[in-house]
């Protein structure tokens, strides 16, 4: 199936280092792994181009410089350009990840009339195109909060059409899809899809005690244990020295990182923090570590390619997601990083990630803000290799037989073919 990708969030690099660039190369690979042709039709690149989209067809419509209503009109009109280009070369299938202004979807679905905010077709005589919407966020709520809407009737108006026109509204979280219905999305073709994770990408550690064959404890060069379980490389290299604690995402207040800098403070066994990741919260980030007197404790990294990830997962004993309270509509995927990875998670219990976690069953769960209980669970599980092994291993089975990328983008495919 030719499949036309579109990304016009001005805000995402298809080749980025944050996590919704993750995502876009993520979902790209698994279209590709099962056989499809992919081209994508984007705003912004940027320049950390993975080997294996090194050949990906990747059209890129550049805004114009400026911000604020310039900018929003802007991806208005590269929403009409990019559909016409679209129906022009007769795709099979559109996913467009949702963004402020595009029109997208509403074009391809009604190519000779009344599909875009002009009344007008893209191309005259051209077929429909079915398109999958993915929806990550309320963009209308979150651009009102955080950042400035300049047009909001139109962003509105943009988003309603796209929701109405879609084939499959494929939403993150429960929260995200009632929000899409509430919007004006059809109840019928709303589903609701998690964030997923590429598990032969990120694997747990290797096991270079053991490496080239099984050791004592059974454990193979592949990090795996004889049974196939992950391991976290404790079984054989004992508890002596320091643990590490790792954090993955980008460094921003509601990723809770100042948290877990001060449960850090407040642990008293011998932990290290290792944070993967960028973002403006850095330089507070540092000082505040300097001023709990943990500065050499704390590695700050700074911005990480997605290719270098992996290997950072696996210098980890155990990975920590302490989101602050309040409202979470997130799918964070860098728990589900967390899991492949077979490491040991302890996260804030909000959202959706007591169900990602099942109850407690792969990771442990904190009240969200609680830096007391989060200090706890951290030095309990430093504490106890052999429990880290065995929700590492737990982790790692879940991820692999439920959470694959590849099993997310079939589940969405074969709905389209119900559709169509």
């Amino acid at each position: 199936m030719r499949i036309a990708y579109v990304l016009l969030d001005p805000g995402i690099g298809v080749f980025g280092t944050k996590g919704a660039s993750v995502h876009v190369q993520e979902v790209t690979r698994a279209l590709r792994a099962d056989g499809h042709q992919v081209t994508v039709f984007c705003t912004r690149t940027d320049e950390h181009v993975p080997v294996d989209l090194a050949d990906l067809d990747v059209r890129r419509h550049r805004l114009p410089k400026g911000k604020g209503p310039e900018r929003e009109a802007a991806v208005a009109r590269a929403a009409a350009d990019i559909a016409a280009e679209i129906l022009a070369e007769g795709f099979d299938l559109a996913y467009e990840r949702y963004s402020l202004f595009s029109d997208v979807a509403a074009r391809l679905a009604a190519p000779s009339g009344e599909g875009g905010a002009d009344g007008m077709g893209a191309a005259d005589g051209a077929r429909p195109i079915p398109t999958i919407l993915e929806v990550n966020a309320p963009l209308i709520t979150e651009q009102r909060r955080h950042r400035s809407l300049y047009d909001e009737e139109g962003a509105v108006e943009a988003t309603r059409r796209q929701l109405e026109a879609a084939a499959v509204v494929s939403c993150v979280s429960p929260p995200v899809a009632e929000w899409t219905i509430q919007q004006g999305a059809v109840a019928a073709r709303v589903v609701v899809t998690p964030n997923g994770v590429n598990t032969d990408r990120i694997t747990p550690r290797p096991l270079g005690a053991a490496a080239g064959a099984p050791s004592a404890h059974g454990i193979g060069s592949d990090g795996l244990a004889a049974d196939g379980r992950a391991n976290d490389g404790l079984e054989a290299d004992g508890a002596a020295g320091p643990v590490t604690v790792g954090f993955v995402g980008t460094l921003k207040p509601w990723h809770g990182t100042d948290l877990l800098l001060r449960a850090l403070a407040r642990t008293r066994g011998d932990l290290r923090l290792d944070v993967v990741g960028t973002g403006p919260e850095q330089g507070s980030l540092e000082a505040l570590a300097a001023e709990l007197g943990i500065a050499d404790r704390v590695r700050l990294r700074g911005a990480v390619a997605p290719e270098e990830v992996p290997a950072a997962l696996r210098g980890m004993d155990i990975a920590v997601a302490p989101y602050p309270a309040g409202d979470h509509y997130f799918s964070p995927l860098k728990v589900y990083e967390y899991l492949a990875a077979g490491l040991p998670v302890v996260a804030s219990a909000i959202g959706t990630i007591p169900s990602m976690l099942e109850d407690g069953a792969l990771g442990v769960l904190v009240p969200a803000g609680d830096v007391d209980a989060l200090a706890s669970a951290l030095d309990e599980l430093a504490a106890d290799p052999g429990r880290r092994a065995h929700l590492g291993r737990a982790a790692r089975e879940t991820a692999v037989a439920e959470h694959d990328w590849r099993r997310r983008c079939r589940d969405l495919m074969d709905l389209v073919q119900v559709a169509a």
